[in-house]
């Protein structure tokens, strides 16, 4: 094992190493407290010999740096660097990790992240997110570790068919987890601001209705405006609950042509000039606006409607050659609640934000945070470890976007940040974390 002691600098380490991980513990530390935060898990063991914030900050580091699996972290906890940041001189073992893991309180971590997503909207991080003024959260669901062997308690279980070694279809069962998240999007800083699992034999509006549910007791009625969700959302019994329970507007896309409303939109805008025409990163956006219609007999209310053309000119290499062909999209999205203030185009955009879920939540937490490896499959680590990933990922995306020049100026991607905070692990001088 190399010499990472005070005084040693073993390999050479250009000054923008040599500082990273220096400037995300001192952003950590001043603006969101992460040192007494990191104090206040505990994981139910009475006597243990590692504290339990030395093993909650050594999981947050790995995710940070990208450590997927606790043998690795185990090896990592060796460095000088790592021992100095988390506060605890000694190696960690694996068995440990996945020990606490199993004993964390997911109450606890969920607590921690609606401290750090209210320290950010307090700080003006949220105000580049709103759309006309309205901030807006996504809903959409995602499924993680699937096995064909590995289930625990709270795994969900399907019938899926495959072909054998003699290439005959034979039919198996499959485990997952799959959970309902809700994220702040916006066009710089993107947040999950919470989730919860899916229980066995319930549809994804039941997870999410309890979600928002919650949302509103922990964050209150007025940390977003309204909640954008997909096609499997748009139902009476959804929109009723959102609306009228818990009083927020919901955009939902609609696409079930089998729904009158869905019919009579198009019935009313055939032939029709559209209300409305706008230009959107060199698409024209022609959008006809159908209000007061009558949604389902779960929702007898009013609903509005947009509908939404999209035409623009991609160019394309076709062999040797750069040709230019001409696209179109066509969208609806229904509207229940009070949004008769805001022209189609908001509506539009908003609808549009629904992506930037699967794009900066599910896109890039899969390519680049491991978010299908479950590092210990146990009904309470699989959501103890999730929740540490997802404040991992909100900590390293806060300190990229809004305290780190080299990613403002485009001189850093998020990956190279992260390699320079983990050469900085390896070869920078010693920085203690929870001193003072």
């Amino acid at each position: 094992m190399p010499n990472f002691s005070a005084g040693a600098n073993p390999c050479p380490v250009n000054s923008a190493d040599f500082s990273q991980l220096s400037q995300f513990v001192t952003y950590s530390r001043k603006c969101f407290h992460l040192h007494l935060l990191a104090g206040s898990f505990t994981d139910g063991r009475p006597q243990p010999e590692i504290p339990s914030r030395a093993v909650w900050l050594s999981l947050l580091l790995g995710e940070v740096v990208h450590i997927p699996g606790f043998l690795q972290l185990q090896e990592e906890s060796k460095l000088v660097q790592w021992q100095r940041w988390v506060g605890y001189k000694g190696k960690i073992s694996h068995d440990t990790f996945g020990y606490v893991s199993e004993r964390l309180d997911p109450v606890q971590l969920r607590r921690a992240a609606i401290w750090i997503n209210r320290k950010l909207k307090r700080g003006k991080a949220f105000e580049a997110n709103k759309v006309n003024g309205l901030v807006v959260v996504s809903l959409d669901a995602n499924e993680e570790f699937c096995s064909d062997h590995r289930c625990c308690e709270d795994c969900l279980s399907r019938e899926i068919t495959c072909k054998n070694a003699e290439g005959h279809e034979v039919k198996k069962i499959q485990y997952y987890h799959k959970q309902v998240y809700a994220q702040l999007s916006g066009p710089r800083l993107s947040v999950i601001l919470d989730f919860e699992p899916m229980r066995r034999g319930e549809e994804e509006c039941a997870g999410a209705l309890r979600l928002l549910r919650r949302m509103r007791q922990k964050y209150g009625p007025r940390f977003f405006d309204l909640v954008v969700v997909d096609s499997w959302y748009a139902g009476g019994p959804f929109l009723k609950t959102v609306t009228e329970e818990l009083g927020w507007p919901v955009i939902a896309v609609l696409k079930q042509e089998r729904f009158e409303v869905h019919q009579e939109a198009l019935a009313l805008t055939r032939g029709q000039k559209p209300t409305q025409v706008v230009e959107r990163d060199g698409r024209r956006v022609e959008i006809w606006n159908v209000p007061s219609l009558r949604f389902s007999d779960t929702y007898p209310g009013p609903v509005r409607v947009v509908k939404v053309r999209e035409r623009w000119t991609q160019r394309q290499r076709v062999g040797q050659e750069w040709v230019h062909e001409q696209k179109e999209q066509n969208w609806i999205w229904v509207v229940a609640g009070d949004l008769d203030g805001y022209k189609g185009a908001a509506i539009r955009d908003i609808g549009h934000l629904r992506w930037k879920i699967e794009n900066n939540a599910f896109g890039e937490l899969t390519q680049h945070w491991h978010l299908t490896h479950c590092a210990h499959h146990h009904p309470v680590a699989v959501v103890a470890l999730l929740w540490i990933k997802i404040l991992a990922f909100t900590l390293f995306h806060a300190f990229a976007i809004l305290h780190g020049k080299l990613f403002r100026l485009g001189k850093a991607t998020f990956n190279e940040l992260r390699k320079q905070i983990y050469r900085s692990l390896l070869c920078g001088w010693p920085v203690q974390f929870l001193s003072g």
